[in-house]
This record gives C-alpha cells, sequence and structure tokens, in this order.
C-alpha cells in the first residue's frame, strides 16, 4: 500500500465548498491586494494566540526577517538552534546579525536552554527559539532570561500554530511571552495556504505598526516612507484560503495528535527506533512525526521501497552548512544536534490518514526492525 507523507488534495476535497465560497468572495471583490480578508485573518489568528496585533505578510521566511528588523541592527548577535530550518538563520542573516549557534535538547529537538545564557555576550540583542516539530520551547525560562539580560525574543513558530504549553497553571501560546512570534502559512504546514504566507502575531501595539510599514515599503501612506521596508504582503487569495482552514485547525491538530499516540503504542519495543518525546507541560501539534533510528538511512530506504512515504528533517545542521563556514563552527561543536541529523525521520500523520494507512506504516517499521 502506498501512502504519502502528506495528503493535500483529500483534505481540499473535505473542505472544497468552504474554500470556494472564500475564494469566490475574494475574486468578486477584484482587491487582491491587503483585501478586507486579511484583515479579518489577522483578527482570527490574533485571537487564536490571545495577542493584541497579528500582521500577515508574504511568508514564514519574511515573518522572521521582519521581526528581526525590529530587534537588531547589523552586527548583533542572535542567539539560535543549529537544527531547524536554514530560513531561521538566514533571516538572522538578511537582518544584519550574527547568528550564534547553541545545541539542542536531545529529547524534545529543541534549543537547549541550560546553553543559552552562557552564549549571551555584550553583542547580543535577541534569541530566536524554534518550536520544532510542533512543539513549544520553554518560554518561561526563555521570557525570564531575556528580561534579565534586556534581550528580545522571536518565536518561530512555523511549525506549531495552535501549539500551546502549561506555564503556572496556564495554557500559554506562540506569542503570548516573546516579543514577536512568527507563522508559515507553507502548503505543507498544519494550516496551508495555496502557495506562500506567514503571520507575525505580538503585544506590542507600537512594533506592530512598524511591522505594517515594513511589510509595505516602509511607509504608513502610499508614497510616504519612513524608513526602507519591503514588499511582503499576503495576497488577499492566500488570505481567502487560510480563513477557511483555520476553523478545522483544532481538529486537524487533535487527529495529529491521535495519530501520533497510535504510532506511540503500536512502535513500543521496537528495535534501535525511539518515538518522539513529548515535553509534559506541552500539547503538541505534531506538524512532523519524527522518530530517531540508529540505521536511519537503511529505514528511509526500506521504507520507500515499501511504498511508505518518509523524510528527513534536517540532515545537515545549520553550523555546517557552507555558507556559515566563516562563524568558525567544527564537527563535533553541537554533538545533539549532529546526532539529530544523522538519526531522525519523519512518518506519515497527517490528519486525514486512514487507520488502514496508518498500520500499513507501522507494519512496515517493524519488518525492518525484526
Amino acid at each position: 500500500m502506498n501512502v504519502p507523507l502528506l495528503d493535500l488534495k483529500v483534505q481540499f476535497e473535505a473542505i472544497r465548498d468552504e474554500i470556494m465560497v472564500n475564494l469566490m468572495t475574494a475574486i468578486d471583490s477584484q482587491r487582491f491586494i491587503m483585501g478586507d480578508v486579511v484583515g479579518e485573518l489577522e483578527c482570527a489568528i490574533a485571537g487564536l494566540c490571545r495577542v493584541a496585533e497579528a500582521v500577515a505578510c508574504a511568508s514564514g521566511t519574511d515573518a522572521l526577517l521582519l521581526s528581526l528588523k525590529t530587534a537588531i541592527q547589523p552586527g548583533d548577535e542572535v542567539i539560535t538552534t543549529p537544527f531547524t530550518f536554514f530560513a531561521t538563520a538566514g533571516a538572522i542573516v538578511n537582518a544584519g546579525g550574527r547568528p550564534v549557534f547553541v545545541d539542542i535538547e536531545p529529547a524534545t529537538f529543541n534549543i537547549d536552554m541550560d546553553q543559552v545564557e552562557a552564549a549571551i555576550t555584550d553583542r547580543t540583542r535577541a534569541i530566536v527559539p524554534v518550536h520544532l516539530f510542533g512543539q513549544m520551547a520553554s518560554m518561561e525560562r526563555l521570557a525570564a532570561l531575556a528580561e534579565r539580560h534586556g534581550l528580545a525574543v522571536i518565536e518561530d513558530a512555523a511549525q506549531a500554530i495552535g501549539a500551546r504549553r502549561q506555564i503556572d497553571g496556564q495554557w500559554r501560546m506562540p506569542g503570548e511571552l516573546g516579543t514577536t512570534a512568527t507563522f508559515s502559512f507553507f502548503p505543507s504546514k498544519n494550516l496551508g495556504g495555496w502557495g506562500d504566507g506567514g503571520m507575525i502575531v505580538t503585544n506590542d501595539s507600537a512594533r506592530a505598526d512598524r511591522l505594517r510599514r515594513l511589510r509595505a515599503h516602509g511607509g504608513a501612506k502610499q508614497y510616504q516612507h519612513e524608513e526602507v521596508g519591503t514588499n511582503s504582503r499576503l495576497d488577499t487569495i492566500q488570505a481567502a484560503v487560510l480563513k477557511a482552514k483555520l476553523p478545522h485547525l483544532a481538529a486537524w491538530n487533535a487527529a495529529r495528535r491521535a495519530n501520533a499516540a497510535h504510532y506511540e503504542a503500536e512502535l513500543d519495543g521496537c528495535a534501535d527506533l525511539v518515538t518522539p518525546i513529548t515535553d509534559p507541560a506541552n500539547e503538541h501539534t505534531y506538524h512532523q512525526y519524527t522518530i530517531r533510528a540508529d540505521r536511519r538511512d537503511a529505514l528511509v530506504a526500506a521504507l520507500k521501497a515499501d511504498g511508505i512515504g518518509c523524510a528527513v528533517y534536517y540532515p545537515k545542521p545549520l553550523h555546517l552548512q557552507p555558507c556559515f563556514a566563516h562563524l568558525g563552527y567544527r564537527i563535533g561543536r553541537f554533538p545533539e544536534a549532529e546526532r539529530a541529523a544523522r538519526e531522525v525521520v519523519s512518518l506519515p500523520v497527517y490528519p486525514e490518514l486512514t487507520p488502514t494507512a496508518r498500520d500499513a506504516v507501522v507494519k512496515a517499521i517493524r519488518r525492518f526492525a525484526q
């Protein structure tokens, strides 16, 4: 049985009518740039995240870049993780900053809080934690650390929309404790558009006003530019699609958690394999269900031979990428990130995954593990 890593067609068929109504409304308006639905989506995302402001933009990468431009100056250091998608560190460089990497926690794949404070220097201006694969980093510790040192916290929540963390007895969402949080609406995300798109959320209204200027060439009014910005507006068409999908997000995330729980039970005891570990304080969204395997490459080959979709996120940590060679990091500097890059593989976990398909994944892994 062939099981794809992700099946967007089946999701679309389930909500086709809702999307098409929103889409036709946007088309009939003929306001393809910053139509009304963009503001409506911003309000809805702000409500989901329980923050004061949301600013839509053209991509998750731009959400990071624009946020960093409000927090750092050229030459400033920004602490982040080497085990993430390239955009995290790429945005730091493009904003004029210098990435400073610290290793990850082996259990959650998130930034190792015990190492963050040791990396702070008098040139540090921000920390970019990544809520990797759908579970939040330890925001209570990061927020306290940032306050002590006067640093901004830009949460890379590209994979974690709808995630939450229990802090002091209360559930907290991305953006509630950070300076900003950034989301990606790339089609494969838990809330995905029909192209690129992003969102920034914050409780800082003055910062939100600046972000709105930056996304529109640096001006609040047409032909008047307070600073040099860029063109990073969310298309009305993308906003229309996302607004139709948003009411389904909670159920989709719950279905991903159910699929993850099934894998957890069925893969327990498989030799040389470790299933994902969720911090007890977190409610995971499982953008990816990522296991570790001692013989990862052989497992990937076996799964593909059986028609099971899988992917490696990520095969090379950022500190070993050629473009960051000038930073001076070497193999062995961040052993947990490097070990994760050798061991991780992500399995199908999308909400519409059928029990039959899910069982096919389990059987393929068990055959390999025998």
